[in-house]
């Protein structure tokens, strides 16, 4: 079967013509489909309802050093708190830093202490004339807009299947002492599904870097977030904090982690974790912030999930949930463009979105199509700093949040969009 390249004008017109009847048949149906953000399915929330229940009685509201929860205090979190999500983050409790519902707020605050103080000493980086970060692509929207957000300039790093190309790292984080940073979703990333690799994780905790506060933000989003219950189908993660020690950099990173797509999104907990000497002076910031977090939530999420045993129980039945959908969206995407040409898309074994890579200078018209018919997905773009994919390829699938059967038609739209938008691309060139 000859790809849309391959066909003459002619044949590419009526091609269009057809498609455009059928993409007027579906907005006809007044469908109105969302695969815009990465949130869990109703049946994913349904799994921890549980929770609400493990605090009942004046006892349960006690932790195990004798702690009231219902007080003020702890301004680092429960010593339970930190062991649980120490077994998320990989790292020792005392390394842990246990706070409110969202990691990006962490990170946030994170950035905002170094920009308003500095870290461990280091001028703070609002009184620097420039401050650059690097940002590997496609990413997560809500990063750039942190770094945006503070008025950041931003160095777009091209990402492989290993993680970001350290070559490019390397040197920008060598040669220029204003950047400060790099955004990372080291495993399952956001939205390509790639895990680092051993040799990627090795090289950003021992390269050169010009900036001796360089740091590296290690959102460790979907840490157990597999699609698959046989550990040899589970990516591995070599642990960046053993990774900076082992480099005699053991400042570099701070690393972050939560419970949103573990529990409730609106209601889970967050943590960081970072070496001892970032965690004194985060605990010394911190206390002039907040008095401590939500201490009875904390408990509630100990008393549910236990341990890391029991996290990793609970998540295999988010993974049954899920796994139908992606199998779902990668059969629907090579039955339906096999004879398109041009795309190509990734296959994850874990985390939260599939990276769709469209005909070069298709993709904003690939999302106003299906906006068209019903169908809200995260606008073209948002996967590069300041929504400027220059290749205008990259579109962001988020298969979570629909039922089975809407995906399915959700995926029929998307597909029709593809082929008109393309159809309409390549007429147009060669009308030109």
């Amino acid at each position: 079967m000859p790809t849309y390249v391959e066909l003459g004008n002619d044949e590419l017109a009526a091609l269009k013509d057809r498609l455009e009847r059928e993409h007027a048949e579906i907005k006809a149906r007044g469908l109105s489909l969302n695969m815009a953000r990465g949130k869990p399915a109703k049946a994913q929330l349904d799994l921890s309802m549980p929770l609400l229940e493990t605090i009942t009685t004046l006892e349960d509201c006690v932790s195990t050093d004798g702690t009231d929860c219902r007080n003020y205090g702890v301004v680092d979190g429960l010593p339970e708190a930190k062991a649980l999500m120490a077994s998320m983050l990989d790292d020792d409790p005392e390394n842990v830093i246990v706070c409110g519902n969202a990691s990006l707020n962490i990170m946030y605050d994170a950035l905002a202490r170094c920009w308003s103080f500095g870290t461990l000493g280091s001028t703070p980086w609002s009184k620097l004339e420039t401050v650059r970060w690097i940002c590997p692509v496609p990413g997560y929207d809500r990063h750039f807009g942190v770094t945006e957000a503070f008025g950041i300039e931003m160095i777009p790093v091209p990402m492989t299947d290993e993680g970001p190309d350290m070559g490019e790292v390397e040197s920008i984080a060598a040669f220029d002492e204003n950047v400060k940073g790099i955004w990372c979703v080291p495993k399952y990333s956001n939205p390509g599904g790639i895990t680092y690799s051993d040799e990627v994780v090795r090289r950003l905790a021992s390269m050169v870097c010009a900036a001796d506060d360089f740091r590296i933000f290690w959102d460790n989003a979907y840490c157990v977030h597999h699609l698959f219950d046989d550990a040899a189908e589970q990516d591995q993660l070599l642990d960046i904090g053993h990774a900076c020690v082992e480099a005699g950099n053991p400042d570099r990173y701070f690393k972050f982690a939560s419970t949103s797509k573990v529990t409730f999104p609106g209601a889970g907990i967050s943590a960081l974790a970072a070496s001892p000497a970032n965690v004194v002076e985060i605990k010394k910031r911190m206390g002039v912030q907040t008095i401590g977090h939500d201490k009875l939530n904390q408990l509630r999420h100990v008393r549910f999930l236990k341990d890391a045993e029991g996290l990793a129980a609970h998540m295999a039945k988010h993974a049954a949930i899920l796994r139908p959908k992606f199998e779902l969206v990668n059969r629907k995407l090579e039955e339906s463009l096999a004879d398109v040409g041009g795309c190509s898309w990734s296959k994850p074994r874990g985390g939260y979105f599939v990276s769709f890579d469209a005909p070069e200078s298709t993709a904003k018209r690939i999302v106003a199509l299906a906006k068209e018919a019903g169908v809200t997905m995260t606008g073209a773009g948002a996967t590069f700093p300041l929504k400027q994919d220059p290749r205008d390829s990259n579109i962001r699938i988020a298969p979570t949040l629909p039922p089975l059967e809407e995906l399915d038609e959700a995926m029929d739209v998307f597909a029709c969009c593809v082929k008109l938008a393309y159809a309409e691309h390549l007429l147009a060139r060669r009308q030109a």
